[in-house]
């Protein structure tokens, strides 16, 4: 036998390199195009044949590569200058968005055929958002009906959910700020979302993404005011999108509010000026007490380091909440205001868990020392409670409010004390 290796057997054969200049040009759409653009063309205004075409096309057609080129063909009708013009040496075709009649039916059969094509090429989905925030950047381009039907378009497709809200980014551009086309555009998109979800709905969808707190950039520098905006939208029919907007800087207001509100506790400043700093702020910012007394708990709440010990917290918390009563009282002059406390009280002990046993302890607290009256703490217990921790919360305030129902010299008192405020 012999002792050396078998050689392994190799590959033989002749490599040949390709210059480059050889290679096939990478990126052509004309091919592409054209066969979008017949396809179009043998199906006309059927948006039925044209999903089932698209769908089919998919398997012999590379919409991976060619994605902005399909969306710009099914939009304008060809592809799309910078600028938004239709470039002259492509072939177009009649049969697309920008040609289709102006009305809320067609724009909806048109959301069809684009959400059945995302949902058949999830590949699509990134590059048709980024078609969108091109299109409304090239909006000064188009003529006002293009501009309309791509906005009730585009309405649709978010309330949809197909499209993210973060596309919207695109209307900030200055230039079309300027124009005023950001806003006129703006108009016919909300009306067209609201009107198939709701204004709810609309707001969760920009508070994802941040862009809530952006809508005045709608406007112009000079014409950033809360009037003019609310003005603007109610003018247009979108009181509900003023109203949202309203909202919004109230809710900043209040966060700015507390922060300070924080800021003096952490510094040592005395009772008697945070409450004179709140009254004020109600005056000046037309902050409901209610609201004031949710800022106010908060404020208090979060002014120290709790316990992780549920058998301690519950010490910490009475004592806590018993030198700060002042503040408490001081923004409970209305029954309305005390129920909101309560619900403050329930809501916060259900979201950290180590204050679900302390609950009923800090509303007798408050009860004792004349924060929350009897009539509110009833109300709350039959009726305007919250849902969250329903059953534990009820069950531990049960026998505080038969002693209440029972004890009718405290039940006088109580009374008494809640005439002089205005009734929940």
């Amino acid at each position: 036998m012999s002792n050396q290796k078998q050689q392994k057997p190799t590959l033989t054969g002749q490599r040949f390199k390709t210059r480059k200049r050889d290679e096939k040009e990478r990126f052509d759409p004309t091919q592409f195009q054209e066969s979008i653009v017949q396809g179009l063309n043998q199906t006309g205004t059927d948006l039925e044949a044209v999903a089932k075409f698209l769908d089919s096309s998919g398997a012999k057609l590379d919409y991976r590569r060619y994605a902005e080129t399909l969306f710009d063909i099914l939009v304008a009708g060809g592809m799309l200058a910078p600028g938004g013009a239709l470039s002259d040496d492509m072939t177009r075709t009649h049969f697309c968005l920008f040609t289709a009649p102006e009305d809320v039916k067609t724009m909806k059969a048109y959301a069809q055929v684009f959400n059945k094509l995302i949902r058949r090429y999830k590949y699509l989905e990134k590059g048709f958002e980024e078609e969108i925030k091109k299109l409304l950047l090239f909006l000064k381009g188009f003529s006002e009906s293009e501009r309309n039907k791509l906005a009730m378009l585009t309405g649709i497709l978010l309330a949809n959910g197909n499209l993210s809200a973060l596309i919207l980014s695109s209307l900030f551009n200055e230039n079309l700020v300027k124009e005023g086309l950001s806003p006129a555009f703006a108009v016919m998109l909300f009306k067209s979302w609201i009107s198939e979800k709701d204004i709810n709905s609309v707001a969760a969808s920009l508070r994802k993404v941040g862009i809530d707190s952006r809508l005045m950039e709608l406007f112009p520098v000079n014409k950033r005011s809360s009037d003019y905006f609310s003005k603007y939208f109610t003018d247009a029919g979108l009181k509900e999108l003023s109203d949202l907007a309203h909202n919004q800087r109230s809710l900043g207001t209040r966060k700015e509010l507390q922060k300070e509100i924080q800021e003096q506790m952490s510094q040592g400043i005395s009772f008697k000026e945070i409450i004179a700093y709140g009254r004020e702020e109600i005056k000046k910012s037309s902050i409901s007490e209610q609201k004031m007394i949710g800022i106010m708990w908060t404020s208090v709440m979060s002014s120290v380091e709790w316990n992780k010990k549920e058998e301690l917290v519950t010490e910490q918390a009475i004592k806590h909440l018993k030198q700060h009563s002042p503040l408490l009282k001081a923004f409970t002059t209305q029954g309305l205001s005390e129920l909101t406390l309560l619900l403050r009280v329930q809501e916060y002990c259900y979201d950290n868990i180590h204050f679900m046993k302390t609950f009923q302890k800090i509303v007798l607290l408050l009860y004792k020392v004349n924060v929350v009256s009897e009539e509110a703490v009833l109300k709350w217990y039959t009726e305007a409670h919250l849902a969250k921790g329903k059953s534990v919360f009820l069950e531990q305030m049960k026998k505080f409010v038969e002693w209440l129902k029972n004890a009718e010299e405290g039940e006088y008192r109580t009374k008494l004390q809640f005439l002089n405020k205005p009734q929940i």
